[in-house]
């Protein structure tokens, strides 16, 4: 036999999906037992009220309700029945003391007289809620077991989340996690991921009073997770980034592991390159063998442990030549990070003499190498000549126009010629983007930074962005490139955060604008230099 046509068929459109009923099937379902229920209990309010037969077709209502708004669970007649009794003193409020004798042109019985008249009605209500809630529970057990399981609702299918993956747990990385958390609140359509190789954001521009033992390190880091609730935060080194295939690989490590395990896969909708930067060393790698680095909680940590541990040799060396390299501290690079680690370790290590008796002021030498003829670059050159003075004042030795050509364990060679004995350079002289953004096939400049438009996002890569250190973001209002400082790359975060969430609804993306505040730089002593707004202040003040 031939299946009937379809009338959809014939006109040309699909055929109409049936209209569904003014409640889904297993509301109805319950509020027809509710009624039933209702109808046996309201036999008791008829015979408790004055309205007589009115009272039963309340009882039918009131049972409907119940009902429909509470799902029975099976053979949990104790609950039900308990749940349903509750229900008759709000419903004796309601309709007893209030709506019935409204509806008979009556005032409310709020009297004392009035609850006297009413109260006989409570025991009806109880009553009424004991049986219905037994019965419904007893007619949905019966109609379950004749009929079967009433029908699951039918949920809508959920669209696959967007999904934002961030590499870096700095400052750029984190604050992008954390506003694209505060724009979505708990919306399921976007699933954010943070990739970091530490579990804490660490608060860089304080690794000075860490290494001058002023600042523990638990007052500059904060653990991630208690920072980002709705991020899933991974931690590991990010193996490799596959822009081709949406993915990224991430290197872990158990704890209990002979060996590595396999990277761990990670796709994405949304890619934010956020790695920041490394120590450069320009190539000479017997420096780099030599220095520390200044850029990790570890290196602070490295930086103050080993001075310490070179007063105590110092204490008990005899031989002079020997006790002048011990106590010779050189920091290569003249900028915030070399100034404020220089001034920093002048008053840790002038301050740790009153331990040493045996180690004289005139021993101690803090030497800060900068290849400019002036330090602090990113000040105004008046800011700068007071922070030499004042650190000169108190003990730090300044050679300007030089620069650390070589080194090797006890010695660091400079240039114009010149070696100072020491066995300890600290390196905070260049630093350089992530060199995993290298090996990307997007464009960089000659310092290896990804080059990105005025909205943050990377040229001919749909849906990756880069931000921070790593990316090479224009300044609309100078005509530059913005500095890589956590100013900036706090504000570029909530920026970029705005454009992600947009494009996910299909706004176009706008450009990242910010003008600077300002800098601050400590040089030690309770003593620092401020340029905000154009307002320059030093000293204590500052």
């Amino acid at each position: 036999m031939a299946a009937p046509p379809d009338p959809g068929a014939r006109s040309g459109r699909p055929a109409s999906p049936p209209r569904p009923g003014l409640l889904p099937p297993r509301i109805t379902r319950r509020a027809a037992i509710g009624a039933c229920a209702g109808a046996a209990g309201g036999l008791v309010l008829g015979a408790t009220l004055p309205q007589g037969w009115a009272a039963v077709a309340l009882g039918v209502a009131v049972g409907a309700c119940f009902a429909a708004a509470v799902r029975p669970t099976r053979a949990a007649h104790l609950d039900t029945t308990v749940s349903a009794a509750a229900l008759g003193v709000p419903a004796w409020a309601l309709f007893s003391v209030i709506l019935l004798p409204l509806l008979a042109g009556e005032e409310p019985q709020w009297t004392a007289e009035g609850m006297r008249g009413v109260f006989p009605a409570l025991a009806g209500w109880l009553v009424y809620g004991i049986a219905t809630g037994f019965l419904v529970q007893a007619l949905s057990d019966l109609v379950a077991r004749l009929v079967g399981p009433e029908p699951e609702a039918e949920r809508p299918a959920r669209p696959e989340p967007t999904r934002v993956v961030i590499v870096g747990g700095g400052f750029a990385g984190v604050a992008t996690a954390a506003e694209l958390e505060r724009l979505s609140g708990p919306d399921p359509a976007i699933q954010i991921t943070l990739v970091s190789d530490t579990n804490a954001l660490l608060f860089t521009p304080m690794l000075a009073e860490v290494a001058a033992s002023s600042l523990e390190a638990t007052h500059i880091s904060t653990p991630l997770r208690t920072t980002l609730r709705r991020t899933a935060v991974v931690r590991g080194r990010v193996a490799a980034l596959d822009l081709d295939r949406r993915e990224v690989a991430v290197a872990t490590e158990g704890a209990s592991d002979a060996a590595p395990r396999e990277p761990v896969r990670i796709g994405y909708d949304h890619l934010v390159l956020a790695l920041g930067s490394v120590s450069n060393y320009f190539g000479a790698d017997r420096i780099a063998a030599v220095a520390f680095d200044f850029k990790a909680l570890g290196d602070a940590i490295g930086i103050r442990n080993h001075v310490i541990d070179l007063f105590e040799r110092a204490e008990s060396e005899r031989d002079p030549a020997r006790r002048r390299e011990l106590l010779t501290f050189v920091i290569a690079g003249g900028g915030f990070a070399g100034v404020e680690l220089a001034g920093g370790l002048n008053d840790f290590a002038r301050g740790m003499l009153a331990y040493y008796p045996a180690i004289a002021a005139s021993e101690l030498q803090v030497v800060l190498v900068h290849s400019r003829e002036r330090i602090l670059p990113e000040l105004s050159e008046r800011l700068a000549a007071y922070a030499l003075e004042r650190m000169r004042s108190r003990g730090v030795t300044f050679r300007l126009g030089t620069r650390v050509k070589d080194a090797r364990p006890g010695a660091v060679v400079l240039d114009p010629p010149d070696e100072l004995p020491t066995r300890t350079l600290v390196w905070t002289a260049g630093t350089a983007p992530s060199p995993l953004v290298r090996e990307l096939p997007v464009e960089c400049d000659k310092r290896g930074a990804v080059v990105v438009d005025a909205t943050l996002a990377v040229p001919g890569r749909t849906g990756v962005w880069a931000l921070g250190d790593c990316a090479l973001v224009p300044d609309l209002r100078t005509g530059k490139t913005c500095p890589p400082t956590a100013q900036f790359a706090l504000r570029q975060a909530r920026r970029l955060a705005r454009n992600i969430r947009g494009a996910m609804r299909g706004e176009a993306p706008e450009p990242f604008r910010f003008d600077a505040l300002g800098a601050l730089c400590v040089i030690g002593h309770q003593t620092a230099c401020a340029e905000i707004r154009g307002l320059r202040f030093s000293g204590l003040f500052a």
